[in-house]
């Protein structure tokens, strides 16, 4: 497919998700009636709606899915493995590991912001220690090595968080907040996220002609004039960023930066650089459709995000491994 054609269709897609994100919920509002409040402003309880409930919920779908989904790609590329996803490095599991302290020792209802901000914190802290257990000249394996650490000890700590927790509430809250979810989220989540997430976008999309250089090689990027170095710093600070903005805010959730890559590989050819943007309109729309999928199914119930993608996400991913091992 032409690259002009598939950023149209994935962008149409995106749209239309995102506005049917806008209509969806337990009010029931008429089209132009929300679309009235939202744009003008007039309706009284509807702008309350539209503008500080659906509004910020749908554009951190599209935030995340898209950071998630870019992350993915720019990983797989960089590590020449189509089995990469963000959490490979540890940022998931070390931004969880944040937000559950914050939620065990009640700093997150002591303060607004104290919980993604302690999530971003986990994120900068994993990302640290990744890059100095992986050297200034660790190759690839060497990171994956250092990230595989990483995320196993964030996640033994979360879980011995969980295991010595005192206040049956306060294990409670973790293990659904563990799930992923955009519900009750403002527009002041937005804005902490928007640009952590952006500058992780700009990050990685500016590494597309890297990543293709090294689809023939390190050796082959390196006489092209690529700094292995410096795409690999600038690969996992970004990721950190993204990610971890990402899990400060809406959880833990899965399989958007494993699966899209794989759904989208076959669109752009053997060119991770066009599967970068491709992926991240495909993760926005993932995760849109994801949330979607949430207040359709159990209107009154508190259906997890984490979990619609986890039930998407496995028999997807298994569904590809079998296609791969068919065509092989």
């Amino acid at each position: 497919m032409r690259p002009g054609v598939l950023a149209l269709s994935l962008s149409g897609l995106v749209a239309l998700l995102f506005a049917v994100s806008l209509l969806i919920g337990p009010a029931q509002l008429g089209v132009t009636e929300s679309l009235r409040a939202l744009w003008s402003g007039e309706g009284g309880a509807t702008v309350l709606v539209m503008r500080e409930i659906r509004l910020p919920r749908a554009l951190l779908a599209a935030m995340v899915g898209a950071v998630l989904g870019l992350s993915g790609a720019a990983l797989q590329g960089y590590l020449r493995n189509p089995l990469a996803e963000p959490g490979l490095i540890g940022v998931s599991g070390a931004a969880a590991l944040g937000a559950v302290i914050a939620l065990q020792t009640g700093l997150a209802g002591a303060a607004t912001l104290a919980l993604p901000l302690s999530g971003l914190a986990g994120a900068l802290v994993a990302v640290l220690i990744v890059l100095l257990l992986a050297g200034p000249r660790g190759g690839a394996l060497t990171l994956i090595l250092a990230g595989i650490a990483v995320s196993a000890l964030a996640g033994a700590l979360t879980a011995l968080v969980l295991n010595l927790s005192p206040n049956p509430f306060a294990a409670s809250e973790i293990v659904f907040w563990t799930l992923g979810s955009l519900a009750d989220r403002s527009m002041v989540h937005v804005a902490l996220a928007a640009p952590f997430i952006g500058l992780a976008g700009v990050a990685l999309l500016s590494q597309a002609r890297a990543l293709d250089a090294l689809t023939l090689g390190e050796d082959a990027a390196q006489a092209m004039g690529v700094s292995l170095t410096r795409v690999r710093l600038t690969l996992v600070l970004a990721i950190a960023a993204g990610v971890g903005a990402a899990t400060a805010v809406a959880g833990a959730i899965g399989f958007v930066g494993l699966v899209v890559p794989h759904l989208l590989r076959r669109w752009v050819g053997a060119r991770p650089g066009r599967l970068l943007w491709a992926s991240a309109l495909g993760g926005a729309a993932l995760v849109l459709a994801a949330d979607i999928a949430v207040r359709l199914i159990a209107p009154d119930r508190d259906l997890k995000l984490g979990v619609i993608m986890a039930l998407i996400g496995a028999p997807l991913f298994l569904h590809l491994i079998w296609r791969t091992r068919a065509e092989a």
